[in-house]
């Protein structure tokens, strides 16, 4: 499983790279509340992500047959609950959405900016043999 989850480190941090930087901006910006929901935005999708890392990891190790219509199932269904969840946001009112807005979509490239590069560095043989 650990082989399976080494890019979460590295998204992690670079998650939490975003939130110093974006909540005293936002802390400035619209006080609390700003701050607020930039820690919402990025929690959601750390969140989100780890959720599906672990869940794709857990059916790579248990029925690979699987693996496309779980990962994909699980990339539905985060968006649809990331949308859900700032609709119902958006209906209360809130004054911190605006952040939260801006941390879910920063969020998200920010994550698949560091997993991407954890990839390109990454050094995984083409090949795995598997011992006799």
């Amino acid at each position: 499983m650990r082989k399976r989850l080494q890019h979460l480190p590295t998204a992690l941090i670079a998650m939490g790279g975003l939130l110093v930087a974006a909540a005293p901006l936002a802390w400035w910006r619209d006080g609390g509340t700003g701050a607020l929901g930039a820690l919402a935005g990025v929690a959601l999708v750390m969140l989100s992500y780890t959720v599906s890392s672990l869940t794709i990891a857990v059916t790579d190790l248990r029925a690979r047959h699987l693996l496309m219509p779980v990962a994909l199932g699980t990339y539905i269904l985060k968006f649809a609950i990331i949308g859900v969840v700032m609709w119902i946001v958006a209906e209360t009112g809130w004054g911190g959405l605006p952040w939260l807005g801006a941390l879910v979509i920063a969020g998200t490239l920010i994550w698949v900016a560091a997993q991407a590069v954890w990839v390109w560095r990454a050094k995984i043989p083409y090949v795995e043999i598997e011992p006799s």
